[in-house]
């Protein structure tokens, strides 16, 4: 492993503070800085960019966004005794890194951006991550405050995001990701990178926004993939029922077969059939 800079090794930094991992907080930590800059590398050209990153924990991620040379990074940590270690970065970068000592899940970035944007890059904790990204994916207006989301998730979740009709993870995640931006999953880590080791391989994702997504009510089109995925074994004219118009109405409009199945539908059918839903639910 190099070192990126001259600060104290992160295993150094663990055991000054008194940081092991907390499985509460979804917490494994990333000590290798080889892989910590690809992942900062993996967001592209930095010098101008203000970066926003969720749960930094002893700051390797941090100091690999510094080091390749971001103009400002905004961390969110939750876990107070990662504070110190934080400011220990702040200090070596200065008027670089802001840090958010609170919950990422109530964070709100427009007051630090000021109608800047930003790129989002992260090792997310794994108990919230999913939530987090859906947070940011259904924002509105769109396009989003973000020009880029590099991340990292469980593979399994990793596969669900970048999914597309008739991939065996596609989904209501896949649906909505796809719809909203260009997805792929850049690279894997092994668990043996990580302290304490996961159980499963992770993927760092990336997700590009689309400027022009397929017009759509967003609401209408969580509806649609909602139903149609919650029964994904039965065909769309039993699985659409929940909604509360007769789904030949929506299939109809979307040109697909009624007898068709969830997986089997692309994006672009969703959204003819949420366009129709919303306009039968018009008063």
């Amino acid at each position: 492993m190099s070192q990126i800079d001259d600060l104290p090794p992160l295993r150094e930094v663990i055991r000054k503070y008194d940081l092991a991992p907390r499985k509460s907080l979804g917490q494994n930590f990333l000590f290798d800085l080889n892989l910590t800059a690809r992942i900062a590398r993996a967001a592209g050209p930095l010098d101008e960019a203000t970066v926003i990153e969720i749960g930094p924990g002893p700051g390797g991620l941090t100091r690999a966004l510094l080091a390749t040379g971001a103009k400002r990074v905004i961390a969110v940590e939750r876990d107070d005794r990662a504070i110190p270690a934080l400011e220990d970065i702040a200090r070596h970068y200065p008027g670089r890194l802001e840090i958010v000592h609170g919950d990422a899940i109530d964070f709100d970035p427009a007051r630090m951006l000021n109608g800047a944007r930003a790129k989002i890059v992260a090792n997310l904790p794994y108990n919230i991550a999913t939530l987090l990204l859906t947070g940011w994916l259904t924002a509105d207006p769109w396009p989003p405050w973000f020009d880029m989301m590099v991340l990292m998730f469980q593979r399994e979740v990793a596969e669900r995001i970048v999914a597309q009709e008739n991939d065996d993870a596609y989904g209501r995640l896949g649906v909505l990701a796809n719809w909203r931006a260009e997805t792929k999953i850049l690279f894997d880590i092994a668990p043996g990178a990580f302290v304490p080791p996961p159980k499963v391989t992770s993927s760092v994702v990336r997700l590009v926004p689309r400027a022009k997504p397929l017009p759509c009510p967003r609401r209408a089109l969580e509806q649609v993939a909602a139903a149609a995925f919650n029964q994904r074994r039965k065909m769309l004219r039993q699985s659409l029922k929940p909604l509360g118009v007769d789904p030949a109405l929506l299939t109809e409009a979307a040109g697909i077969d009624p007898t068709r199945r969830a997986e089997t539908v692309p994006i672009s059918g969703f959204v003819a059939m949420a366009n129709r839903l919303s306009e039968l639910k018009q008063p």
